[in-house]
């Protein structure tokens, strides 16, 4: 069979309305930026206005996007649902006059960036992110490796529901995101979808792509780390330690109970391992179904390069008249 030239495609749904080819002959470029945490997924589209005929989109309007290839050898053909964006912020330029469009993700709505008070007592860790799922109209998707753990209290005190999920998923070393209609609370490296489906691991080979980065920094000597916490009935200070206590990371805050250390302590340990290495990676051929928190197998590369599991942070996919690229942002998975 003939190796056929790989074309890349997508389809743009403004309101219900599909736009896909009235915009394809006018598309300059389109940038989708996916990222693991808190921060909303970002499409940017930039789109010829020379003729002056094309319509600016109303903020908050929204974005569906697919994207992928049409044909190719060696692309994987058809198109990937990346979601719906809401519109937040509009440019005309010129000249040559061109249309800038900012959106995103819809799921990240302004209710979950208010402030608010709020405690809970004698509950789970679970619970209370069903409880803030369900203010937000998102449904909850909690690991049942963490929506167990039980909290005798816990308090939201002047701080969005998103950034007390951003502290919370520190604490437990857990992505705290919403995806597509789920506000998800995973252990980094679960490897999951939004409906609880596995992420397959990928195997990327070196010559897949057009550049890379690898990075490896001292961990600053630590063999792992001490959290202290305070029993208040014997009126004594205790330590607890992931890892070894060697040459061990102190964390500065005393916590209430011996839980709440041991779970900072595996918590920190845990991302000082992640951080030691790092690899940037271009794709010459993209790949629109690549999601963050998936695992990836490179082969190719240096034997150490090759030797680590990796896990995917972050995702840019990138459109133009050169074709379609992603670039990724990886990390150590020591799990």
């Amino acid at each position: 069979m003939a190796a056929r030239n790989p074309i890349p495609d997508f389809k743009l749904v403004l309101n219900g309305q599909d736009l896909s080819d009235r915009v394809r002959p006018r598309l300059i470029s389109l940038r989708l930026t996916e990222k693991r945490d808190d921060e909303a997924d970002q499409l940017d589209l930039q789109i010829d206005d020379s003729d002056g005929r094309l319509a600016l989109p109303m903020e908050g309007a929204r974005l569906q996007l697919l994207l992928g290839w049409k044909q190719g050898t060696g692309v994987p053909e058809g198109l990937v649902g990346k979601g719906t964006f809401l519109v937040d912020e509009v440019e005309h330029s010129g000249p040559p006059d061109a249309v800038t469009v900012r959106a995103r993700s819809a799921d990240m709505t302004a209710e979950l960036r208010t402030r608010r008070d709020q405690s809970w007592h004698a509950t789970t860790l679970g619970a209370v992110i069903s409880d803030i799922a369900g203010r937000n109209g998102l449904a909850a998707r909690v690991s049942p490796r963490l929506a167990d753990i039980a909290l005798p209290s816990l308090v939201q005190s002047r701080e969005s529901d998103m950034a007390f999920l951003q502290r919370l998923g520190r604490t437990y070393d857990a992505v705290a995101t919403v995806k597509n209609g789920s506000l998800l609370f995973l252990p980094i490296g679960a490897g999951e979808t939004a409906s609880g489906q596995p992420l397959p691991t990928v195997t990327i080979l070196r010559q897949q792509g057009d550049r890379h980065r690898f990075s490896r920094r001292k961990r600053e000597d630590y063999t792992g780390v001490i959290a202290a916490w305070q029993d208040v009935k014997a009126s004594k200070r205790h330590d607890v330690t992931a890892g070894s206590g060697k040459n061990a990371k102190r964390l500065s805050r005393v916590y209430a109970t011996e839980q709440d250390a041991r779970t900072a302590a595996d918590a920190e340990w845990r991302r000082i391992q992640r951080g030691i290495v790092s690899l940037s990676f271009s794709l010459a051929l993209g790949r629109a179904d690549l999601y963050p928190e998936q695992r990836v197998q490179l082969t190719g590369f240096k034997a150490e390069i090759d030797a680590h599991r990796w896990l995917i942070t972050e995702v840019s996919h990138s459109l133009s008249t050169q074709g379609l690229t992603t670039d990724l942002s990886l990390e150590n998975s020591p799990d």
